[in-house]
């Protein structure tokens, strides 16, 4: 396997040193400086050199070139970019305004998240205390949704409260408008073509039935604002994912039509080629500029420029001069996993899929075998950095590849087809979008299918022995089945393979078993991982209560399975955004008495009739109503009965307490449950209520920094339980928010880094803490 390293060598040592400077953002200047001399220095050295020494001062001016171009451009970018006015703003939490360029069309009412639309865009001015600073900053904006969806490219005003961003985050700051966004000018005619393409698409594919119609738009142009929870999940289960990320085989297909099409009508080649790269400039704006299609769009360039020249086509070289590109357009791409992930894809797909062809075409006609290749050499290449995201290895992924990928393409090309018809040709345009759905809904049944069969993962380890193991077993796997047999070396790779496996997945399965057995059996309250949201249970004496649902029904009836929960005597739905009720199909027929807060309009409120429908006593509650479940008496801290100025939704949030008033022979843990509660509205809970210490408080609105220090002061709970999805967006956890949790001492526990964590009475006093993962070093006060 002959692969050219010369240029893939210095881009790999250029990401890994931008990589590392820009998390540190006040060592990018001197580091650039550095770069540059020793780029000149070698550079000198190596003219003097000769033979291979000299080869290597070559390879090594390279890097170090490749290094002093993406931390010179990281060091130009970062104070526009991270403004130390806006960072003593956001810090200070002061109000300001801002102008924004869209990047990611605005969802419209209805189809935000958690009743918020979050968006990406580009902050270019900002006023602070009356002045007016010109910047450059990405941020993820979370604004009330409009009334009609605001297309990329669009400017609009903004007002409200700045969060900063980790260094090394794809965006610089996080923007929370307190006020609806207003639409300053219109996405500019070159984008906003585009725009009016994806939402007729959209629309067309909304009318077509069960997960098929949800998914084309993602398949076809990379839109998955249609794609449930549940069926996102499968996806992800059955690494199908990548599917919906158009990537290099979208611009492939789209590039071959052209090529292909022109041929057959006699088109010049530099024509071919000429309307090929126009195509694909629009291609991209179509499908929006995320990393994978930059990279792949990249790619595709310079294939058609090298084709144009005559010139030969060598895929690493290509693949490395693309990174090296993009990475020199935004260094912050060298911490995107979407980037990471479709440039490994690639290496993976140029390298591997040829010699694992050959391999397994030994037993399996070569058709299958280069099928099986494909998604195999993916994964291999992939599996490192995905074990960071998930710690386990998907048992099915290479099956439902091999059933899947085929439908992909039609998908892709029938539902390219139909959305730019679908503006002069409705008719003929829903009729291509309606024989599109098929190959869309045969891949959601695969997804489906495969992520309901028992033991769909293997458990892994965490962290970096997990990388590093998962990364020693695909090296040492491909030297055992693609190097040739006899030599010493290679029955000593065959040993240490099956060393290294056993060894990983005993320690993988022995934890695993271990927190199975080590589970309190004791436990009276339950957080449940249900991603970004809140679904936590409280039992006693075999009476069960539980706060929200979460988002996803599915999420939370694995959790309740795996607890043995069959029915719910208490069920309160503290407020209605879709990440605490959205679940709560799961409980349907199951819950005995159910009690929610005042309704805010929205659709979501229509559950508590459906609750009602299915044999739950529903009712509205308000601050002091009581009961009792087992030895604990609960009691409604808030709403007021009367809102007055509180608004409905978040402010309104029912909160619920918790407190031993039996025998509690074995102990009784009290509790206190704040919904998504903001400052204010915290602060006036505590003047309506007597606030005392409790056992555990689950913290209010996901970990947010809306909160009053003095609550939590006041609580000096043991545990704080932090309902949270890994990778939300929202940066929850905040510093802030655990920061008050380290000013009283409580032991915050987070679903996202630990998932399902259980909680029980220790003997003498005290919360015994048994979680499904162990907190990742260093992370306990950290996001």
């Amino acid at each position: 396997m002959n692969v050219d390293l010369r240029l893939a060598v210095p881009t790999v040592v250029a990401w890994v040193a931008v990589g590392v400077l820009v998390a540190t953002p006040q060592l990018l200047p001197g580091a650039a400086i550095l770069f540059w001399v020793a780029t000149s220095l070698t550079l000198l050295a190596s003219l003097a050199a000769r033979g291979r020494f000299r080869a290597v001062l070559v390879g090594l001016v390279l890097a170090l070139a490749a290094s002093a171009l993406l931390t010179s451009v990281a060091a130009t970018r970062a104070p526009d970019r991270s403004p130390e006015a806006l960072i003593e703003a956001a810090q200070a939490g002061r109000f300001v305004t801002a102008r924004a360029v869209v990047t990611e069309t605005v969802p419209p009412d209805g189809q935000g998240v958690a009743g918020r639309a979050m968006f990406s865009a580009t902050v270019n001015s900002v006023t602070i205390a009356g002045r007016m600073l010109s910047v450059d900053s990405p941020a993820t904006v979370f604004a009330i949704p409009p009334p009609d969806p605001i297309g990329i490219g669009a400017t609009v005003s903004l007002a409200g409260t700045l969060s900063t961003a980790e260094p090394t985050d794809q965006v610089a700051f996080r923007f929370f408008a307190d006020r609806g966004l207003r639409l300053e000018s219109a996405p500019p005619w070159y984008l906003d073509w585009a725009n009016g393409l994806r939402t007729g698409f959209r629309q067309a594919a909304a009318t077509l039935p069960g997960n098929g119609g949800d998914l084309l738009p993602g398949l076809a142009i990379g839109d998955t604002s249609a794609v449930g929870t549940t069926l996102d999940g499968a996806m992800k289960a059955t690494s199908l994912s990548h599917l919906t990320a158009v990537s290099g085989a979208n611009c492939a297909v789209v590039i071959a039509l052209v090529m292909l099409g022109g041929a057959a009508i006699g088109l010049p080649r530099a024509w071919r080629i000429g309307l090929s790269v126009a195509i694909l400039l629009g291609f991209v704006v179509l499908v929006t500029p995320e990393p994978s299609v930059l990279r792949a769009a990249v790619m595709a360039a310079l294939v058609l420029a090298a084709l144009a020249r005559g010139r030969p086509v060598r895929g690493i070289p290509i693949l490395a001069l693309a990174s090296l590109v993009l990475l020199a357009t935004d260094p912050w791409l060298s911490h995107s996993y979407g980037f990471i992930l479709s440039v490994l894809a690639t290496g993976g797909l140029l390298t591997l899929s040829a010699p694992l062809t050959r391999l397994m075409s030994r037993w399996v006609p070569l058709w299958l075998a280069a099928v099986l290749s494909i998604p195999l050499a993916a994964q291999l290449a992939c599996q490192p950095v995905l074990i960071l995201l998930n710690p386990s290895i998907p048992t099915y992924g290479v099956f439902a590849n091999v059933l899947a990928e085929p439908a992909a393409p039609v998908a892709t090309v029938l539902g390219l087809i139909a959305c730019v018809l679908l503006p002069v040709l409705p008719a003929v345009g829903n009729l291509v979008a309606a024989i599109a759905w098929l190959p869309a809904a045969w891949i959601a049944s695969v997804a489906t299918f495969f992520s309901g069969l028992p033991g769909g993962s293997l458990p892994w380890v965490q962290g970096a022995p997990g990388v590093a193991s998962i990364a020693l077993i695909t090296a040492l796997l491909l030297v055992v089945m693609l190097a040739p047999p006899g030599p010493r070396w290679h029955r000593f790779a065959s040993i240490a393979l099956a060393l290294v496996v056993v060894v990983v997945g005993g320690v993988a399965a022995g934890d695993s078993l271990r927190g199975r057995l080590s589970k309190p059996d004791n436990w009276q309250i339950a957080a449940c991982d249900v991603g970004q949201g809140d679904a936590v249970l409280v039992r006693s004496q075999g009476h069960i209560a539980l706060v929200d649902t979460g988002r996803d029904p599915k999420l939370l009836r694995r959790c309740l399975d795996d607890l043995g929960i069959s029915h719910i005597d208490l069920l309160l739905l503290s407020h209605w955004d879709l990440d605490h009720v959205g679940g709560t199909s799961a409980v349907f027929g199951r819950v005995t008495r159910a009690m929610t807060g005042p309704s805010d309009g929205s659709p979501a409120s229509g559950i508590g009739a459906q609750l009602a429908q299915r044999g739950a006593a529903v009712s509205q509650v308000s601050q002091g109503l009581t009961g009792r479940l087992g030895e604990l008496g609960w009691e409604v801290l808030w709403p007021r009965a009367r809102l007055g100025s509180v608004a409905p939704g978040n402010d309104a949030s029912v909160t619920l307490r918790f407190t031993g008033v039996g025998e509690c022979t074995s102990g009784c843990l009290s509790s206190l449950f704040l919904g998504d509660l903001g400052e204010r509205p915290q602060a006036l809970m505590m003047a309506a209520n007597r606030i005392g210490p409790v056992d555990v408080v689950k913290v209010a609105h996901h970990g947010s920094g809306d909160q009053n220090p003095k609550l939590y002061a006041a609580l000096h709970a043991t545990v704080g339980v932090i309902g949270v999805g890994l990778a939300n967006g929202y940066g929850h956890p905040t510093d802030r928010l655990l920061g008050f949790l380290a000013d009283s001492r409580t032991l915050p526990t987070r679903t996202d880094l630990e998932g399902m964590a259980l909680l029980a009475p220790a003997p003498g006093g005290g919360v015994i803490v048994w979680t499904e993962h162990s907190m990742p070093e260093g992370k306990a006060n950290s996001h």
